[in-house]
């Protein structure tokens, strides 16, 4: 089952490509993406990775949450829905 991961404080010059590399040395990675502000288009140091399977996912926890990368100690967890995603929540009047 098709599992996503957040990374948090990463390098601003990160790159989708950089995340994909990185995450395709614990498995199988269907997408790696780098979220951005819609008005400035700059990076906004976070991302996501969707990993075909759960195990790899975990893998990647275990590996990756509390590393060194450019300079920075990156946060790795398991996604947890709408709010990981840099959606805002809706608030109903």
């Amino acid at each position: 089952m098709k599992t996503t991961i957040y990374v948090g404080n990463l390098p601003f010059s990160t790159t989708e490509d950089d995340l994909r590399q990185i995450f395709t040395q614990v498995g199988t990675v269907l997408v790696a993406k780098i979220i951005f502000d819609r008005q400035t288009g700059m990076n906004k140091g976070f991302g996501f990775v969707e990993f075909e399977n759960e195990a790899d996912a975990q893998a990647a926890i275990q590996r990756f949450h509390g590393a060194d990368y450019d300079g920075k100690t990156i946060r790795v967890s398991i996604a947890n829905g709408p709010k990981d995603m840099g959606v805002p929540s809706i608030k109903r009047r």
